[in-house]
């Protein structure tokens, strides 16, 4: 099984998203575009899992999220990575808060502590769009597009997720493995 971590994104932070992908899609650009229902802010990818460590995971991320507090978020554009001169992978930024960063850091420490190895790059909190189609490039204009989305409204993110990744041939279905409130 394909497991990540995230915290999904509340209804008025979703609707937001769903708007700026929508309008991108219609672009046409050569991008292989998530689907609406597939928009979150990953914090861990723990890739291919034996389903015996699906417990495991569940306990280490109980004991990381303990008593962190709930924290407010907001969209405040967009970019690209690795960078804008090389867009492949297009992505709504989400604000640079510290209380997330810590929250991604001891996702990653506890991932450590039970044979995960950390990520290796720094965190950049966003939510992925799509990714560019192999082989192709986006017009001249897209990153001006991209740059140029507008800050949202700040939300409210109060639970992160363990999600199972199901891949198939409209892409990947997500299904809650296990839900922790963060209080």
């Amino acid at each position: 099984m394909r497991l990540f971590v995230a915290v999904p994104l509340p209804a008025d932070a979703h609707q937001a998203a769903v708007l700026e992908l929508r309008f991108l899609r219609e672009l046409g650009w050569p991008v292989r575009w998530v689907r609406d229902d597939g928009l979150h802010i990953t914090l861990k990818f723990f890739g291919e899992v034996a389903p015996d460590r699906l417990d495991t995971i569940a306990e280490m991320l109980s004991y990381t999220v303990d008593r962190m507090a709930p924290m407010t978020l907001a969209i405040t554009g967009g970019g690209a990575f690795p960078d804008a001169s090389h867009p492949r992978v297009l992505r709504l930024d989400i604000t640079p808060d510290p209380a997330l960063e810590l929250l991604q850091d001891r996702i990653e420490r506890g991932g450590e502590s039970i044979g995960f190895p950390p990520e290796g790059r720094p965190f950049h909190p966003h939510i992925t769009l799509g990714r560019v189609r192999e082989g192709h490039r986006l017009p001249p204009d897209a990153m001006e597009r991209l740059e140029g989305i507008a800050p949202h409204e700040p939300f409210v993110a109060d639970r992160v997720v363990l999600y199972e990744s199901e891949l198939g041939s409209a892409g990947p279905t997500y299904r809650a493995r296990a839900e922790l409130p963060l209080r």
